[in-house]
């Protein structure tokens, strides 16, 4: 599971598991006169606005052999744009009160403003941030700097075994598709300035792009937002129809390293956003993997066995199928029992589904956490986009607890069946040999 994939796949998974159905969350849509659909909240709680543009321009998008074209892209908008270089950037955002962040993930890149939602501040503010959008300049000395730096990154994170370990699980798991490429040195040591001014005209277009606005401003006034910043997108080519990627073939990779924890990932790709099947495989989950303590997974392999501290399973919906993912650490000399664990907790969980008993005590729990998460504009603004940039339901916040409540037994065991499959199933360990050899010293010491 690549660090992309399991920093925004479980957070994404997360926040929708614990989403409020929040009494009144109007959320209006419309879409500007180019193509950009626009997603708002009106919240008068606060003197802020918050504002997020999300566009299809993730790493998905990139051409092969170009993993860390998308993430590149995004972290030098602010390098300099329109007559602004890189410090005055800064200065002009210190001096609005404003922050701008954003990040990228394998489907989407976000650029996103909070600023006070006074006349001066927020006009001041959406211009800049527009300008960082549609102007950027990707200064060469920038774009060589950054490279260097992600080059540097990665050289480090190829020694870790965590990273090895999401890339080999995501190359083993999408074999052929995007999911699966993550950017090395040489990826990221072949981009160039040209391909970087080329994949931002390409991407950063108005039919990619969606708007989600939360805070202080009225309708008109989010309009007139939603407009500064998208007028002067291009409106951008027609977007290719996915393609599906082709399903794994079971298997076992070990690979080598000197920790003396083994690193494991077992899973296969899982859902898309919007499958129908999400709630039942989210509330079963929850059972088998998700729930923490009151696991299956922690119970069976912590708590009976001892073979590690912490066990986990997730579902991560992308826009295409995500993966599902088990995943542990536990010492190299008994990876094996531990893996044994897992594979017979899973098998029992598809052949029976949760008990009576774990599906209600699910279900409150997500029920009951589901009131403290939208509780700040900019918790609120993450759910609307995630809404407006996979097309779910405007009501989805709404419907969110009786959709829980709804989920039997049978829905859980039937969905588990449709998306899990023993014979899709990859099992990524690196490292352990570390404790594998004290072991076999000990052993011959005695």
């Amino acid at each position: 599971m690549s660090f992309e994939y399991k920093r925004y796949g479980a957070a994404l998974l997360l926040t929708l598991a614990t989403l409020t159905a929040h009494a009144g969350l109007s959320i209006q849509n419309w879409t500007t006169p180019n193509g950009s659909r626009v997603f708002f909240v009106e919240s008068r709680a606060l003197p802020i606005v918050d504002v997020q543009v999300d566009f299809r321009a993730g790493g998905s998008e990139v051409p092969a052999g170009k993993a860390g074209l998308a993430g590149l892209t995004r972290s030098l908008l602010d390098a300099g744009a329109g007559d602004l270089d890189e410090d005055a950037i800064a200065n002009r955002t210190a001096d609005l009160g404003a922050q701008i962040s954003g990040g990228v993930d394998m489907d989407r890149a976000s650029v996103s403003l909070r600023t006070l939602s006074s006349q001066a501040e927020r006009d001041g503010a959406v211009d800049l941030l527009a300008t960082l959008i549609l102007q950027p300049k990707f200064p060469a000395a920038a774009v060589e700097r950054e490279k260097s730096r992600s080059i540097a990154g990665l050289k480090e994170s190829d020694t870790q075994p965590d990273a090895i370990l999401s890339r080999r699980f995501a190359a083993a798991v999408f074999p052929d598709h995007a999911y699966g490429r993550l950017p090395t040195v040489d990826s990221v040591g072949s981009l160039t300035r040209d391909e970087l001014v080329d994949f931002h005209r390409r991407t950063y277009t108005a039919n990619r792009a969606v708007v989600s606005i939360v805070g202080d401003v009225s309708r008109a006034e989010a309009e007139a937002i939603a407009l500064r910043l998208t007028a002067g997108m291009p409106a951008g080519e027609p977007i290719p129809v996915a393609v599906a990627g082709k399903q794994p073939e079971r298997q076992t990779i070990r690979v080598a390293h000197p920790s003396a924890q083994a690193h494991v990932a077992i899973g296969q790709p899982g859902i898309k956003r919007g499958d129908p099947d999400f709630f039942p495989l989210m509330v079963g989950n929850y059972i088998l993997g998700g729930g923490g303590f009151v696991s299956r997974l922690t119970a069976e392999v912590r708590e009976k066995r001892g073979y590690a501290y912490s066990v986990y399973s997730y579902f991560s919906p992308q826009r295409e199928p995500g993966p599902f993912q088990i995943g542990l650490q536990t010492k190299g000399s008994q990876a094996d029992d531990a893996l044994k664990v897992v594979a017979e907790t899973l098998e029992a969980f598809l052949a029976k589904g949760p008990t009576e008993a774990e599906l209600k005590a699910a279900k409150e729990n997500l029920i009951n956490g589901f009131a403290l998460r939208l509780d700040s504009n900019r918790k609120m603004l993450e759910q609307v986009a995630v809404i407006g940039g996979f097309g779910l339901p405007l009501d989805y916040l709404d419907t969110y607890r009786d959709r829980v409540k709804a989920v039997t037994a049978e829905q859980i065991r039937e969905a588990f069946r449709r998306h899990v499959s023993a014979e899709r199933m990859v099992t990524v360990v690196v490292g352990g040999d570390g404790d594998k050899g004290a072991a076999a010293k000990g052993g011959a010491a005695r």
